[in-house]
């Protein structure tokens, strides 16, 4: 069985090549190592590795992890990807680097009023439902321009960019059309006058899809640590 760290080495080839054939640098995109499921054993070997930017989906289980790995040095980046409910809010703003998964007003006033204020600004992207599914969380491409305004001229926060977990498509050419809609909303927004620098976007099965499309960070679990067993509800 292959190491983390051995993943993680095919993992940046496979980033730097999506990057070349993208004619982008490849310090233009960000390794963000989704580390759900894994305990804090399997996090501190991948920084041991150099990886510094991990993804969480839960808030507790993320809160264990960091409290666990608070030792290390250079200190490690939390990033939540997953839902964020408002009773859970202050826990976050305490302990988080980056909230990808905002896609409400309310979320991200909390979360503003709740950033302690020794700390650096709270960085924010705002989750979009670029496919329309019911099912997914996400505020609708109408309804984003508003949101991102607002969000923008909170105190605490800092509004970095968009982030999407697109429909599952077979062929490339399928998997770059979400992507490239997500690039043109953030096109969009930024012409209006807001400063963002961040498309979270791509996952191990569609990364090189997003690079394609310009995607300034990628979120990648399964690659790096392995299929991941759930348990039983």
């Amino acid at each position: 069985m292959q190491s983390v760290a051995t993943k993680l080495q095919q993992l940046r080839e496979r980033i730097s090549a999506a990057c070349a054939t993208a004619g982008r640098p490849v310090q233009t995109v960000t390794l963000l190592a989704v580390s759900k499921t894994f305990g804090p054993e399997a996090v501190r070997e991948a920084a041991a590795a150099g990886q510094r930017a991990f993804g969480e989906n839960y808030v507790q289980e993320a809160l264990e992890k960091i409290h666990a790995l608070q030792d290390f040095s250079p200190p490690l980046a939390w990033h939540l990807i997953g839902p964020l409910q408002s009773n859970k809010t202050r826990v976050v703003a305490e302990a988080f680097d980056w909230v990808h998964s905002v896609d409400r007003l309310k979320i991200a006033q909390r979360l503003s009023e709740q950033r302690p204020a020794h700390l650096p600004p709270l960085q924010l992207c705002l989750q979009v439902n670029i496919s329309g599914e019911a099912s997914k969380s996400g505020v609708m491409p109408d309804e984003l321009p508003a949101l991102a305004h607002a969000v923008a001229a909170l105190p605490n926060v800092r509004l970095r960019g968009l982030m999407a977990i697109p429909e599952p498509a077979a062929d490339f050419e399928a998997q770059r059309a979400p992507h490239r809609a997500l690039h043109a909303l953030f096109d969009a927004l930024r012409a209006q006058g807001l400063a963002l620098d961040t498309l979270s976007m791509g996952m191990s099965a569609d990364l090189e899809a997003a690079i394609a499309e310009g995607a300034t960070i990628v979120r990648v679990g399964t690659a790096i640590f392995g299929g991941r067993a759930y348990a039983a509800a």
